[in-house]
């Protein structure tokens, strides 16, 4: 019993000592700090680095926002292009079979290294009158059988679309096949109805403008 005292002595000796060092680093009349004003962490100097792609300009698309120019036609077959110089008549598909319809005329012609084509036809059949189709373009490449021509054609179809002219642009195809005359668009098909239009340019000898001699009268 008696080793135990000097122990509780000591404790209570030290419990005072221990409650003024508190007391001493706290005062009672100190207000408690602020909490700090950027929580949990203060934004850091730079923005973090973001890796980034590969720059959107010079990129190329399938529909380019501006037409491709064509400064030159590349001829691939001279027989081809020699037939398709003398295309002069359009032919309209849609109105060929109806009793009174005509052909419509088509001009190819060269400007230096360029061939251009520009055509219409008018539709005069019973019925269909103020109907037209057009094709304005030039051509691109000229092989055997086929003739491409950047441009448009329009269709104008009084009962389609009100009358508003639908076209197709861009590079479009003609092809030939065998013996024939005729190249027919590829992308033929109307595309506000989806009526196969067989819009057709048709080859025409051009008729001898030569003057005739006379021949002499017989005695």
């Amino acid at each position: 019993m008696n080793c135990l005292l000097p122990s509780i002595a000591f404790a209570v000796a030290i419990i005072p000592a221990t409650f003024l060092t508190f007391a001493q680093a706290q005062p009672a009349n100190e207000a408690p700090q602020p909490p700090a004003s950027y929580y949990p962490a203060p934004p850091p100097l730079e923005a973090p680095t973001v890796q980034q792609g590969a720059p959107t300009t010079g990129l190329t698309s399938p529909l380019p926002r501006t037409p491709q120019k064509v400064e030159r036609t590349e001829i691939a077959a001279e027989s081809e292009a020699q037939l398709f110089a003398g295309a002069r008549r359009i032919v309209w598909g849609r109105y060929a079979k109806i009793k009174g319809a005509r052909s419509g005329d088509v001009t190819v012609t060269r400007e230096g290294n360029l061939w251009v084509v520009k055509g219409r036809i008018d539709s005069v059949a019973p019925g269909t009158e103020g109907d037209w189709a057009s094709i304005d373009g030039v051509v691109e490449r000229i092989a055997a059988g086929v003739v491409q021509i950047r441009g448009e054609v329009a269709f104008r179809v009084a009962k389609v679309e009100k009358g508003t002219p639908c076209k197709v642009a861009g590079l479009l195809t003609f092809r030939r096949s065998g013996k024939s005359q005729v190249w027919r668009l590829a992308e033929g098909d109307n595309p506000c109805d989806g009526t196969r239009e067989r819009f057709d340019l048709v080859y025409e000898k051009a008729a001898d403008k030569r003057p005739v001699t006379a021949q002499p009268k017989r005695g």
